[in-house]
């Protein structure tokens, strides 16, 4: 059986995109079409529909996708068995829309379970609940609450979202300002995907305020320097804004409250890594 090849199908059936499929499985486009078209020919089989921007199952790719998806979810479980049956050691895989509240935990996580490697990687909203399901991770952190009953879930904080902005921009003198404010100003928005981005944007219509000029960045970190570069203003949640002279926080009238959830798959809500890790997060902080 050609593994490789049936993930490289799986990943681009469930994105519709040879491009999106290569970022998922870190391999460069031609690869992925490659693998792709290997398993076609090996097989003697037609998978997808070649027309136009988007890939579409044949009726065989459609039969195929919840075979491999199974597949693809066995190896992930002798995987995530393997690598977390010893007693005194193992690897917690962490996925986060932002690390300030995960960092604290994982210091406290680190201090009683010193053997245990931990990883986190950053995401939007969508990215890491979907490295969740595809079982990359162990547990994800993000700010979109996802009623998907395979998830469990705990609350890990909330933050008011405010406005970032560069200390010589004319609402920079603000203390608070309400949301009609923005209008004439160049904001800084997070790519689709984000969280942050859902609610600035449904705030925006609730108010019946239309921002013009908007320039999309892909990721808090860029929209932070482009806002100390004083090329525009962004909504962000409280705690994600840095202390640097340049910037100024300016409070918004009838702001949203931004909040973070750890989640984990049900079925390994009892896995001793990530239930480890769960029972830190119900209990005080310590530092």
């Amino acid at each position: 059986m050609q593994n490789a090849e049936l993930k490289a199908f799986y990943m681009v059936a469930r994105l519709g995109s040879i491009t999106q499929a290569a970022k998922k499985l870190g391999l460069s486009q031609p690869t992925v079409t490659t693998q792709v078209r290997n398993l076609e020919s090996h097989y003697n089989v037609e998978l997808f529909y070649r027309g136009g921007r988007r890939l579409t199952l044949t009726d065989a790719g459609i039969e195929l996708l919840p075979m491999v998806k199974k597949l693809m979810q066995e190896e992930a479980d002798i995987e995530f068995f393997l690598r977390n049956c010893g007693q005194a050691q193992g690897t917690l895989r962490i996925a986060a829309t932002a690390p300030y509240y995960m960092l604290d935990l994982i210091k406290r996580f680190n201090q009683q379970y010193p053997a245990i490697q931990v990883s986190m990687e950053i995401g939007n909203s969508q990215q890491v609940i979907e490295a969740l399901e595809d079982y990359r991770v162990d547990l994800a952190a993000s700010s979109h609450l996802n009623p998907d009953a395979r998830l469990i879930h705990l609350t890990l904080g909330q933050d008011p979202l405010v406005l970032a902005v560069h200390r010589e921009h004319p609402l920079a003198a603000q203390q608070k300002v309400s949301v009609a404010a923005l209008a004439g100003h160049c904001l800084l928005m997070r790519e689709q995907g984000s969280t942050t981005r859902v609610l600035t944007e449904r705030m925006l219509k609730d108010q019946g305020v239309n921002v013009v000029k908007r320039l999309e960045i892909g990721s808090r970190e860029s929209i932070r320097e482009a806002v100390v570069r004083n090329i525009g203003i962004s909504v962000i949640a409280r705690q994600e804004v840095p202390d640097h002279p340049d910037l100024r926080v300016v409070e918004l009238e009838q702001a949203p409250l931004i909040s973070e959830y750890l989640y984990c798959l049900k079925e390994r809500r009892q896995a001793r890594l990530p239930a480890a890790f769960l029972a830190l997060a119900r209990s005080p902080g310590q530092s």
